[in-house]
């Protein structure tokens, strides 16, 4: 299939899907805290302040529009624009995001860059919507994070000379067998692709496989397993530490983390919990999960089983003791993990997916997960063979693994020096994706 033809059917359906998930989708932003004005940002209706934002970065010499969704890619964006911004100080960037959390997060990370990297939200994948964007970014190169391809953005992109790199790109077997079905319809979006950066060698063979040039593909592996140029700073973990000393627990006192929890999984930790403190009485437990819009729900579902968490937001001095603090912000999970005596990834038991383990090992805590994490297949491998993380069937054998590490500090300090060790696979890859992009840019 031609990309002219590819283009129009896409084109053809955007405009029905766009119209059949915007009810849900403002559902959602509100939910998340997100904000009505959010919406005409999407369609490229800026605010002043943003538009004078926008206008300060147009004396760059080199803008590099830098798509991530949501917190995750984020995270990755981060890291690499804070390498990118030390390499060379003519560049500047654009990051735009799709969630609220994401958003909040990003924003947090430009304050520090002030006038070198402007946040807003994305566009919705509509022509006359990525054309505005794109007149008034003017961007010298688009990059998008992981899974970001979008047809009318990409074109323009390509069809304006502007050149487009997908990084830190995986590709599963179960999305190469659905593109592979659909190979005609999205080959000639992928062959607009500048150069995609892949996570893992296999991927490369994958990308090739749908039709793209191999020239295109370079294995650089994953800047979010990347243990180099951590983003979370010193400061943010003493300030959490110094926040916790108001409940009083002692140094000494083990902790469990949950993280990145989903619907369910909240209170089967609690339980877990509650049956492991009965065996050590100086246990606590901290939740940060996945949705802080939930956190009325999770409390409430503690609350039925005897817990009586404290919110985040009320940790402050004068505040009575507890055993159980639930997370309701953002941006502070990295922070949280290095507090943690042991990690346990959500969406792991009840969800499908997983979340990433990286920021747990790149804090040398032991790890356990779920059976799902389908999402991290080719990490999650890694670990098991170099024996640096501990996948349980369900909450029992969580329990009884728990009980294991907590009995055994030097088992427990093995699994978290064989986890950090299996990251050293992927040490350099933020400096050999941005390597990459600066070449587009042909910086170096």
């Amino acid at each position: 299939m031609s990309k002219k033809l590819s283009l129009i059917l896409y084109n053809v359906c955007i405009p029905l899907g766009v119209l059949i998930m915007a009810p849900s989708a403002l559902v959602k932003m509100r939910r998340r805290g997100g904000r009505w004005s959010d919406f005409a940002e999407r369609l490229g209706r800026f605010s002043p302040g943003k538009t004078a934002e926008l206008e300060a970065l147009s004396g760059v010499r080199h803008r590099i529009w830098m798509h991530a969704v949501s917190v995750g890619e984020v995270g990755i964006a981060r890291k690499i624009i804070t390498q990118i911004l030390k390499e060379d100080a003519s560049v500047g960037v654009i990051l735009t995001t799709t969630t609220p959390t994401g958003h909040q997060l990003a924003s947090e990370f430009s304050a520090r860059h002030a006038g070198r990297v402007v946040v807003t939200y994305s566009p919705l994948d509509l022509r006359s919507v990525a054309r505005r964007f794109l007149k008034i970014f003017r961007p010298t190169q688009l990059v998008l994070v992981e899974a970001e391809v979008w047809p009318n953005l990409v074109s323009l992109a390509h069809d304006a000379g502007i050149p487009v790199s997908l990084v830190n790109a995986r590709l599963s077997p179960r999305s190469e067998a659905r593109f592979g079905k659909l190979r005609g319809l999205v080959g000639p979006i992928f062959e607009m692709l500048s150069q995609i950066l892949v996570q893992e060698p296999e991927d490369a063979a994958r990308w090739v496989g749908l039709g793209v040039q191999g020239s295109r593909v370079h294995y650089t592996g994953s800047v979010k397993f990347d243990p180099e140029g951590a983003t979370v700073s010193p400061s943010q973990i003493e300030k959490l530490r110094s926040d916790l000393n108001c409940l009083q627990w002692q140094a000494s006192s083990p902790s469990l983390l949950a993280a990145s929890t989903h619907a369910g999984e909240e209170i089967e930790m609690g339980r877990t919990f509650l049956k492991l403190k009965a065996r050590h009485p100086e246990l606590k437990l901290i939740i940060v999960p996945r949705h802080v819009e939930r956190t009325a729900e999770i409390a409430t579902e503690l609350g039925s089983i005897g817990l009586e968490p404290l919110l985040r937001t009320e940790l402050k001095p004068g505040v009575s003791s507890r055993e159980v603090v639930l997370v309701n912000t953002t941006g502070e999970l990295s922070a949280w993990q290095h507090l943690a005596t042991m990690i346990v990834i959500g969406k792991s038991f009840l969800a499908h997916g997983g979340q990433n383990p990286a920021e747990a090992l790149e804090a040398r805590k032991p790890l356990l997960f779920g059976p799902n994490m389908e999402n991290f297949e080719a990490l999650v491998k890694l670990l098991l063979h170099e024996k640096g993380a501990l996948q349980v069937r369900d909450f029992a054998e969580l329990e009884a693994q728990c009980e294991l590490l907590l009995n055994q500090p030097e088992v427990s300090a093995q699994l978290a020096a064989a986890g950090h060790a299996a990251l050293t696979r992927h040490s350099g890859a933020t400096s050999r994706t941005v390597e990459r992009l600066l070449k587009l840019e042909k910086i170096i």
